[in-house]
């Protein structure tokens, strides 16, 4: 059987010595890893809205794809309530946002058409460009101007569909906020449909959490994807949008139409989490403090500055040193994850410091001081 794998076993070895073996660890140390940036996954909030919901005889499992007898009461209610919540004409709730930007791509765009993306944009919108027909190129990150000139490349050379411009809100791994109101301008100027994936803005950015496109998400060309499994502590996806494109993505989105329904009881808990981040404005502003906090620290104590969101990279360079300090981190218990490629360019392998209300401001402080420290240590 070892003689079978041997190719496989061999390529764990190759990553093993590069400092690249990717490995399950348990949650221990305090929290700077998860995207739980409101602290709602474990809340009484959410406890409570699913004992509620279990006791009103809300189902565990769907039993079978939303076209199918999948689609529960509670599916319909969310999609309502996030289409009323984010400003636009539809939503649709998928099982998680990779599923959603698989689907988003894969069917949205036309024959002909051009995906202008980002080019820092998520791994599941290239997984979803793949599978789609239409022509993809990149542009440099957040550079608006070079977008413009890629559209006016694209068109003098003959290209003649329909443009789709592709951004995070908030890139994963840069912690960096796009150019949203430059790019939606753009994309007027060129009748082009701008995709915005708010998965790291959607309840902590813009009015009520609504995320960094808020403003312009009622849009028609405008289409947003709201991740439930970060803010909002929960999981699952919306995609906020157009009825058109939304009623397009029911019909044709092979990663819609042929998975099970996400649980109707999960249904229910986004929309608990929506009412919360809706009605309970201390969240964001008790979030935005202790952010403003650890941006605060990080450049007394380490030196570190440059930050824009919750999202804190600190970029070592090579993958076994950006390891070995991760390791420390972890032995003082500092639950702190090392990036490394493929999921960030070669060279830049970082830690990707979360700052969540999972983890209070004496012990921000305590780690950006223990963090400069090994520093020292370990680069």
């Amino acid at each position: 059987m070892a003689a079978r794998f041997a190719r496989h076993a061999q390529a764990l070895d190759r990553l093993q010595e590069r400092g690249r073996l990717r490995q399950l660890l348990p949650r221990k140390g305090q929290d700077f890893a998860s995207n739980d940036y409101l602290g709602l996954a474990d809340s009484d909030v959410l406890r409570q809205a699913a004992g509620d919901a279990i006791a009103r005889g809300v189902p565990v499992g769907a039993g079978g794809s939303r076209l199918l007898r999948g689609n529960a009461d509670e599916h319909q209610q969310l999609e309502d309530e996030a289409a009323a919540f984010f400003g636009t004409q539809a939503a649709l709730f998928m099982g998680g946002g990779f599923n959603a930007n698989m689907a988003i791509f894969s069917t949205l765009p036309q024959q002909g058409d051009l995906v202008l993306f980002d080019a820092l944009i998520h791994a599941s919108a290239h997984d979803g460009m793949r599978l789609g027909r239409a022509e993809t190129r990149s542009f440099a990150h957040s550079d608006v101007q070079a977008a413009g000139d890629a559209i006016a490349a694209w068109r003098n050379e003959g290209g003649a569909g329909r443009i789709w411009i592709a951004v995070e809100g908030v890139y994963s791994m840069d912690g960096d906020i796009a150019p949203v109101s430059d790019l939606f301008q753009l994309a007027q100027q060129h009748d082009a449909v701008l995709v915005v994936d708010e998965a790291h803005s959607t309840a902590v950015m813009g009015d009520l959490g609504r995320g960094v496109a808020h403003a312009v998400a009622h849009h028609k060309n405008v289409l947003c994807l709201h991740t439930c499994g970060k803010g909002l502590g929960v999981s699952g996806a919306l995609i906020c949008g157009a009825r058109v494109l939304v009623d397009t993505l029911i019909n044709k989105a092979r990663s819609f139409i042929y998975a099970t329904a996400p649980s109707p009881l999960n249904a229910a808990l986004v929309r608990a989490a929506l009412r919360e981040v809706a009605e309970n404005h201390d969240l964001r502003r008790r979030a935005r403090a202790t952010v403003d906090h650890a941006h605060r620290e990080a450049a007394r104590l380490c030196g570190l500055s440059g930050f824009q969101s919750q999202i804190m990279p600190v970029i070592i360079g090579g993958d076994k040193p950006t390891m070995a300090l991760a390791h420390g981190l972890q032995e003082i218990g500092y639950d702190i994850r090392g990036i490394r490629p493929p999921t960030v360019p070669r060279g830049t392998s970082r830690l990707r410091l979360s700052i969540t209300l999972n983890t209070d401001a004496g012990v921000i402080s305590s780690m950006f001081s223990d963090l400069a420290q090994l520093r020292q240590d370990f680069t």
